[in-house]
Parts: structure tokens; sequence; C-alpha cells
């Protein structure tokens, strides 16, 4: 006779299907991000959005999108993962079925926060069960590092997607997509994981925090993405920026003295939180900022189309995927600390390599060894720095602890641009040619340097010898 099997072994399904669904709701996120790029111009014309006013399509996504983060985190804690990760991709599916169908620019723009606002919940949620299904070590690594090649490969194949759909169906294309993939992981999700508890009580909401936290950082990176173009001294940058500081000191005192804070003071009961934190922010400030400059190269410099210059990326996007295999066999071979290290130094020397390579005739063979290591790095890093995210973080404080790492990102992001412009003077009106290629090699130097001395900051110190 057959002995039962154990009502605790975890079901035969949970390694693959989910994984699936979790790998493309990430794919999801980062292919909206980068799919609208390509279509912009066609954008702007058909809905007659001024020069300056156009930017908003891509920062309504970015502002709305870092500000929600560390609410939509909390939310996944406290309402359920299944339920915030449904809602989500629902939210996703509505607003990109709005935004294929708009005819005014505001209500484009209006459509992109509201997308932004269903990746500030969707990517959270993502990220809490990723690591409650799957186990602390090679188990939950692996989801990781899948995620992490699926992200990758929306950023980069949006591009190519972006170029192929807008050629063949027009710009409402690049809307549309999304709608069947939201839709259909909204309904996986629905059906494949794991159902969530009763919804803690309002009393365990820190709404308070929850608002001054979410407009604090909404307004930050609206002045961190409006401040290149208004300039940092106008009045409206000034006075975003001084209501963000308000509102960010508000929210400190109100953490300070609540009961249940919305960042549980024991998060940051060891290192871990704080130092990926740090970690995500140098991401997004050096890795995260080099697509745009190669998107210059590539059009303005080489005068590659938009179906051109997405077909450049498409070797990035094979190598960061590969990357993120990599990281996740090297933090189980040597160590979290160790595979971190190893990516960096390899984005360090590709970065460099590349700037070497860019030329106004090189061929783009010149710039493979370059873009080949930059890309291995990034990606082996990318896997490596959510590893660290999640470690010794208790089930409960997943989400949040996802929202906040992915808060710095998106901050990091904007606020690393905005540096490397005003260093690189990429963003002086009618710059061209030669100017142009030397600035986009100069922000790559910089992006290099700061890469280096992430990797600096790993490296194990020496510990003093007793006397």
């Amino acid at each position: 006779m057959t002995a039962p099997k154990s009502s605790s072994a975890p079901p035969r399904r949970r390694p693959a299907l989910p994984l699936l669904v979790l790998a493309t709701a990430q794919l999801v996120i980062s292919l909206d991000f980068n799919i609208v790029y390509v279509a912009l111009p066609h954008i702007g014309s058909g809905l007659g959005f001024s020069g300056q006013d156009l930017q908003w399509v891509v920062s309504a996504y970015v502002v709305a999108t870092g500000g929600f983060l560390l609410l939509g985190g909390r939310a996944t804690d406290l309402l359920g993962r299944r339920r915030m990760f449904v809602l989500a991709a629902l939210l996703y599916a509505l607003s990109s079925l709005v935004g294929g169908v708009s005819g005014s620019a505001g209500v484009l723009v209006a459509v992109r926060a509201v997308q932004g606002v269903g990746g500030a919940l969707l990517f959270p949620a993502t990220l809490s069960l990723i690591n409650t299904l799957y186990e602390e070590g090679p188990s939950r690594n692996r989801a990781l590092a899948v995620w992490g090649a699926a992200g990758a490969g929306g950023l980069c194949f949006g591009s190519l997607l972006g170029g192929v759909l807008v050629d063949a169906f027009g710009w409402p294309s690049v809307f549309y997509v999304n709608v069947p993939l939201a839709g259909g992981i909204a309904l996986a999700g629905a059906l494949l994981f794991p159902a969530d508890g009763p919804p803690s009580g309002r009393r365990d909401f820190d709404l308070p925090g929850a608002l001054t936290a979410t407009s604090g950082v909404t307004l930050l990176v609206f002045v961190l993405v409006h401040a290149p173009e208004a300039g940092w001294g106008s009045r409206d940058v000034l006075l975003c920026a001084a209501l963000s500081l308000v509102l960010l000191a508000l929210f400190a005192l109100v953490e300070a003295r609540t009961r249940v804070p919305l960042t549980p003071a024991r998060l940051f009961a060891h290192r871990g939180p704080a130092s990926a934190m740090a970690l995500t922010a140098l991401f997004g400030a050096t890795f995260s900022s080099v697509p745009y400059f190669l998107t210059l190269y590539f059009q303005t410099v080489r005068g590659y189309s938009a179906l051109g210059t997405g077909a450049a990326f498409l070797v990035p996007a094979l190598v960061v995927a590969a990357g993120t295999q990599a990281g996740e066999r090297a933090v189980s071979a040597l160590g979290v600390r160790t595979a971190l290290l190893g990516g960096m130094v390899l984005g360090t020397v590709g970065a460099v390599l590349l700037a070497v390579a860019l030329g106004d005739d090189g061929s783009y063979p010149r710039l493979l060894p370059g873009i080949v290591l930059l890309s291995l790095g990034q990606g082996a890093t990318w896997t490596g720095m959510w590893i660290a995210a999640s470690a010794g973080v208790a089930p409960d404080d997943q989400g949040i602890a996802s929202g906040l790492a992915s808060t710095t990102l998106q901050v990091g992001s904007a606020v690393g641009l905005a540096v490397l412009v005003a260093v690189a003077g990429t963003g002086a009106d009618g710059l061209g040619g030669a100017a142009l290629l030397d600035a986009v090699r100069h922000a790559l130097y910089v992006v290099a340097a700061g890469v280096a001395l992430g990797a600096l900051a790993l490296l194990p110190r020496r510990r003093p010898a007793p006397r």
C-alpha cells in the first residue's frame, strides 16, 4: 500500500507556471517603459503635442511609478500579494486600452500616469511573490534570474517591437499590445497564486505615512525629471523641491511616532536592506542611464532609423539576459558580494571600452566588445542586487522591502540621468556631430567611474588585528 504524500510538500506546478507568470509581469513592466520611445514622433504629430510637452508621455510614467512604489510595496504586505498583483495587472490592461483610443494629448499623459501607478503596484507585488513562493537560496536565486532576464528582454526588445508595430499599425498599437498580456497575467495570477488571507484592518495601515511618502517622493521625482529642461532655479522646480523636502520630513516624523509605520524599523535592524537600497540607487544612476546615451549616439550621430536603433539593442538584450543567469550561478558558487563585485568590474571595463570605440564613422561590430562586457555586468549586477534586497527579510515585509529598493532604483535613475546630462552637456540645444559624440563618450566615462566606485565599496575591509 502506497504511503500518502505529505500535505506540506510544495505543489509540483509551483516552480514553472507561477514563475512564467511572474516573469511575464516583469516583461510587461519593462516593455511598456521602452516601447513608447520609438512611437513618440508619431504620437506627437497625431495628437498635437508641442515639442516641449511630448516628453511627458515618458515622464508621467516615470514620476507616477517612482512616487507610488513605496505605497505599492506596503499595500502588497497588508492587502495581499495576489490581490495586488491581479489589481495592478488589470489596471495596466485597462489604462493601455484607454491609451490606444486616446484622442487628446492630455488624456494620453493621464493614461501614462495611471500606467505608472499600475507599475508601482505590480513591481513590488511580483517581487514579493517571488520572494515568498521560492525559498531563500538557490531556488529563489534561479527565480530572480529568470525574472531579471524577462525584464532585460523587455527593456531592449521594446524598442525593436515598437518600431515594427508603429510601422505596421500606427502608434496606438504600442498601447494595445499590453492589453492581452496584462489581462492574461491577471487571470493566470488569480488561478495560480496562493489565496491571500483577510486584509489587515485599517488600523494597521499607516495612512499619514503613505500620503506623505507618496506625495514627497512623487514631487522629488518630478523635480529631477523636470528641472533639466525648466532650469534648476525656476520657480516651479524650487517650489516643488521645497514641498518635497517638507513632506519627506513629515514622513520621517510620522514614522517615528506611529505604532505601525509604513517602513518598519525592524527592516533596518541589519545592514542588508539599507545596503541594497544604496546598490539599486547606484545601478539606476549608472547602468540604467546607458540606453539613453546609446540612443542619442545611434539616432543622432550615426543616423539610425527607429527600427535600426531597436535592432542595435538586440545584442545588449540577449547579453543582459545571459548576464542575469550568470549572476545567479555566480551567487551560488561565490556568494552575493563576490558576484556583485565581478558584475560591476565587468560593467566598468565594458563602459570604458564602449566609450573608446565610439566614433562618427565607426562600425557596429567595433562597439561589440564594450557592449558585451557592459551588458554582461549589468545583468549579473541586476540579479545579485535583488537577491541581496530580499535576503533575511521576513515574508510579511517582502513587499515593503521590494518597494524601498525599487523606489531608490527609480530615484537613482532620475538623479543619475540628470547629473549625466548636465556633466556631459547632451541637453544643450543644437548639439550634434562631433560635439554630441564627445558628450556621449564623457557620459560613459562618468558611468564607468560611478560603477567602479561602487565596486570599491563592495571590497571587504580588513578588520584590525586584536592587540
